[in-house]
């Protein structure tokens, strides 16, 4: 395996950071970064098969977007407060707010898309605003 790293690179695993009742607050809504939360119970079939979609969104977005995981039955104060009333529930956070919810198990390009078109637009804009300040040829 060590020469196909070499070739391909070698991707490094980011597992979510976790979020309890006491941290919820620094870890989401003050969070300088935008944030996706995963809300997951202990029994939840399905939260078990989001957990390898949400490392790969860790991955991938690594200092962009922080993607954090809430444990339900361990946290009922910050599940009450988001109105959590079934798992897998994903909520998307961005400058504190929520942007986005999704309720249900849903596949990564869902996901994707979702921190793509929601969390990183603004990052996008950024880019383009700075490209207005640079004169453009004027065509003759």
């Amino acid at each position: 395996m060590g020469i196909l790293s070499k070739i391909f690179g070698e991707t490094r695993k980011v597992q979510p950071v976790p979020v309890t009742d006491a941290t919820f607050e620094e870890e989401v809504v003050r969070s300088k970064l935008p944030v996706v939360l995963d809300i997951w119970s202990p029994t939840c079939a399905h939260c078990k098969k989001l957990e390898p979609i949400m490392m790969t969104i860790a991955s991938k977005y690594d200092g962009r977007v922080k993607v954090a995981e809430l444990n339900a039955a361990a946290c009922p104060m910050a599940s009450a407060r988001l109105g959590v009333r079934g798992t897998p529930t994903v909520v998307y956070f961005r400058e504190g707010a929520e942007v986005e919810r999704v309720i249900g198990f849903r596949g990564e390009l869902y996901h994707m898309e979702i921190v793509e078109n929601e969390l990183l637009v603004e990052e996008e804009g950024e880019e383009a605003e700075g490209n207005d300040d640079q004169e453009q040829p004027v065509p003759r």
